[in-house]
């Protein structure tokens, strides 16, 4: 039987792939080898995240975005990047985004043909890209960490060890800039080892120079780009200004603007306010100026921390602009809730006690390892971006390794070991056996994770203006219902709450927008509607200023609140819990199209400033480090404050490993 040979070449036209499979059959080499060509159509794989419409327009089966241009437009939606000037989907599943980037970057593997790599061979060669050439070939001198710890070399082919080294070289690449490990979460961290692996052997990255000049210019005008199509849905969205504080190596006091809309967030500008801080005047200005740089009809709310001169520049914001809110950020709101939380009596002695285990686990490699033998690999603390935060979840994580935890303490390979003994063990030991301090435990998760679940629910990166209220309700009756026979505590947390969502976080904005929407306006379950009513009626009168624009909103109103019309509709009664509040009314409004376009404005807007991570490990946190006797596997405590955004130099790094001599850098 004569052997074929075939190759596979993938064409994409339209909404289908052409598969072209050249068959070329085994002859004599004197023979001419003729080639068979067969065309099989094969359905793109996307179409199952999609609808197809009339003419080239497919609709998202999770946004419900109507899309121009077919299914190569729907993938650059789903992928989320930022390309083809497609707004990304704000609703697509993680696991979908991730199939079809890999979709999208096989697709490009092959787009380089072989007049454009003879070319780049030729502008390589050519006599102005000398320097170029020059620059590759130069050896440059290791930095202080190669020095330190010089790149592993193995002999022999080994895929496992080559990419070990890999993970190495970016793990040290991360310890000497000093660099954030949530970094590693970006989207585009992965983008780019995927990038740099399909360049192959010798590829070198852009210097600082390169980076500072070419790309910075090409970045900024492919972000002015996006941000223009984005610019397009304020008309009818509305955006959100954030205004983020922070104080940088320098003591600057810098203020980021942040504009959010529901496509996506982007950076506007950075001012150093130092001088000013503390300037009504100042940062009133300040605040005016980029109001007008985005168009104050654009900008609904305007979303400032605790740390600015909130009542004084709120209160100028609202008298200048009368359609602009201005809210706290949610997450810092919550956050501060939990704080009061921990300084409660019984609740700090519970978690310093939880503590006391945690740091005897984690400063003990013997214990580290038998207690991820009992748990399964799993770690016993899960620390987020703030203390408070941090405190809860490891208390959470705790509880549900209660049983493990005892089992690992009273195992005979524990009892064995030589930190049996130690004064710590025996601390320990009476801790996990104090059913009073399990018992706090329980009351610390159960009281925590309302809240923590409206820190997820505002800091998801999702419009979550519309789910404040509902939010808060609810925690505050997990609180009545779980502290039912005990008044005292009851009291003393909804003290802290009440005092938190009055003074700070309460907003009429959240009031209205909790009236709007529609999974809680329809629920049944939900009795706060009515107390909400006043609230909603004054956001209606500042956002329909004059009796022209407010003509026919009481019938809109009841035909919402009625669910007559287009509201009651099958499609719309059984979206209301499962499409975006704003995307829902844009479907179904229509009947109420003043009310409609409020509604939009108002569900479209974020709640929150800075989004938290809740899977952080941070291995200096209180959790894990005893300042008394350092765990000498902790070896990057000893930057200081050279990990805290100062400068990280040679001098700094050798001192933090070696101590106080220089003479290993000859410097």
């Amino acid at each position: 039987m004569r052997q074929l040979n075939h190759s596979i070449i993938i064409f994409q036209r339209k909404e289908e792939l052409l598969v072209c499979i050249q068959v070329n059959r085994a002859f004599p080499s004197s023979a001419v080898s003729p080639s068979l060509i067969f065309l099989v159509r094969e359905k793109d794989v996307c179409w199952e995240y999609a609808e197809k419409l009339d003419g080239n327009k497919v609709r998202c089966k999770f946004c419900l975005r109507v899309l121009n241009g077919g299914i190569s437009r729907l993938k650059h939606h789903l992928s989320r990047l930022p390309s083809k000037g497609v707004n990304p989907c704000s609703k697509v599943r993680d696991d979908v985004t991730d199939r079809v980037r890999a979709i999208i970057s096989s697709k490009e593997d092959g787009k380089e043909t072989s007049s454009a790599k003879k070319q780049r061979v030729a502008e390589a060669k050519s006599p102005g890209n000398y320097s170029a050439i020059k620059a590759l070939m130069s050896v440059e001198t290791p930095s202080p960490i190669a020095k330190i710890f010089p790149p592993i070399t193995h002999m022999g082919p080994s895929s496992s060890n080559d990419g070990e080294n890999a993970e190495r070289s970016i793990a040290l690449f991360f310890f000497e800039n000093k660099l954030d490990f949530s970094v590693a979460r970006s989207s585009s961290y992965q983008l780019m080892i995927e990038a740099v692996s399909k360049c192959g052997h010798g590829f070198r990255g852009p210097s600082a120079e390169i980076l500072k000049t070419t790309w910075l210019e090409r970045i900024k005008s492919e972000v002015s780009l996006q941000s223009k199509d984005i610019e397009k849905e304020w008309a009818t969205t509305g955006c959100t200004i954030i205004a983020d504080t922070w104080t940088d190596n320098k003591s600057r006091a810098l203020i980021n603007f942040l504009v959010s809309s529901p496509s996506r967030t982007f950076f506007h500008k950075s001012v150093d306010a130092s001088s000013y801080f503390k300037n009504t005047k100042y940062l009133a200005d300040l605040f005016d100026s980029v109001i007008q740089d985005l168009g104050p009809d654009n900008v609904v709310q305007i979303i400032m921390d605790s740390t600015l001169n909130y009542t004084g520049v709120a209160s100028h914001i609202v008298q200048n602009y009368g359609t602009v809110f201005v809210s706290p950020c949610a997450s810092q709101c919550l956050n501060l809730i939990l704080e009061d939380f921990c300084k409660i009596d019984w609740v700090n002695r519970c978690i310093l006690q939880a503590q006391t285990i945690s740091k005897f686990i984690y400063n003990n490699a013997s214990m580290l390892d038998l207690m991820k033998k009992s748990t399964g690999g799993q770690d016993l603390i899960r620390t987020g971006i703030t203390k408070s935060v941090s405190n809860f979840l490891s208390l959470q994580s705790m509880l549900k390794q209660r049983p493990r935890l005892k089992h690992t303490f009273g195992s005979s390979e524990y009892s064995t070991n030589s930190y049996s003994n130690k004064p710590q063990n025996i601390s320990c030991i009476a801790i996990l056996e104090d059913n009073d301090f399990w018992r706090a435990v329980e009351e610390c998760v159960a009281i925590s994770e309302p809240f923590l679940k409206g820190l997820r629910e505002v800091s998801g990166g999702k419009p979550a203006v519309g789910s404040i209220y509902e939010l808060m309700t609810r925690a505050k009756e997990s609180i009545r219902t779980y502290y039912i026979m005990d008044e005292s505590k009851c009291k003393a947390f909804l003290d802290i709450v009440d005092g938190r969502w009055r003074n700070q976080l309460h907003s009429p904005l959240h009031a209205a927008a909790a009236f709007l929407n529609p999974s809680i306006q329809y629920n049944p379950e939900i009795k706060f509607i009515g107390a909400i009513k006043e609230d909603f009626f004054k956001v209606l009168e500042k956002l329909l200023p004059t009796s022209d624009m407010r003509r026919d909103i009481t019938n809109q109103i009841l035909l919402f609140t009625r669910a007559t019309g287009m509201f009651g509709c099958n499609l719309a009664r059984e979206a209301r819990d499962t499409v975006p509040p704003g995307l829902w009314w844009e479907q179904f409004g229509d009947s109420a199209p003043v009310l409609q376009r409020v509604a939009i404005r108002i569900l479209s807007q974020s709640s929150e400033a800075d989004p938290l991570q809740f899977d952080d490990i941070d291995m200096t946190s209180e959790w894990v480090e005893e300042t008394e006797n350092p765990s000498p596997t902790q070896w990057l405590d000893r930057f200081g404050s050279a990990l805290d955004g100062s400068d990280l130099n040679t001098r700094q790094f050798n001192a933090a490993i070696f101590g106080s001599s220089d003479t290993i850098f000859g410097l």
